[in-house]
């Protein structure tokens, strides 16, 4: 009896469950596997909780595509079928859209650059304030301690 790795059993059912939902009869041929095996190993991954089964890329820019054009109540009831979170879907498409921007509009511009230096510069100089204002303030109250320690040594004698 053959074994297969936890991996290639994913793939091959990620194949049969939506957004693929290639055929049992097709995908057993095309890996060599008994049609038998496969359904078991599909009844196994919808038996687990739709968290646990892995979206490809490829499928997730097919499910974006596809939701893109629906209102919301047909976009929860395509996610309840897939079972997908509207939030899932919402990431997919957010990631989508960052992957697909031109780096031109990630940099800043050198207005940006220069004024965000500046505040730099400013908070920096702010924080070195308050440095060597605490500073100071621990160096007074441990003055203030010996102080008080050398003059209530005369007063317990």
């Amino acid at each position: 009896m053959a074994r297969y790795g936890q991996t290639f059993k994913d793939k091959v059912v990620a194949r049969l469950l939506p957004p693929h939902s290639a055929t049992l009869q097709a995908v057993a041929q095309e890996v060599g596997v008994a049609a038998q095996t496969l359904d078991r190993w599909r009844k196994d991954a919808q038996s687990r909780p739709a968290r646990g089964r892995a979206w490809t890329a490829p499928a997730r820019l097919e499910a974006v595509i596809t939701t893109a054009a629906m209102n919301e109540v047909s976009k929860s009831a395509w996610c309840r079928e897939h079972g997908v979170y509207l939030s899932e879907l919402d990431k997919w498409y957010a990631s989508c859209t960052t992957a697909l921007t031109d780096p031109q509009d990630l940099r800043a511009s050198p207005q940006t650059t220069r004024a965000a230096a500046r505040r730099i510069k400013e908070l920096e100089r702010d924080l070195l304030r308050k440095d060597r204002a605490l500073a100071e303030t621990a160096a007074l109250l441990v003055l203030s301690k010996k102080v008080e320690a050398i003059f209530n040594k005369g007063e317990a004698a």
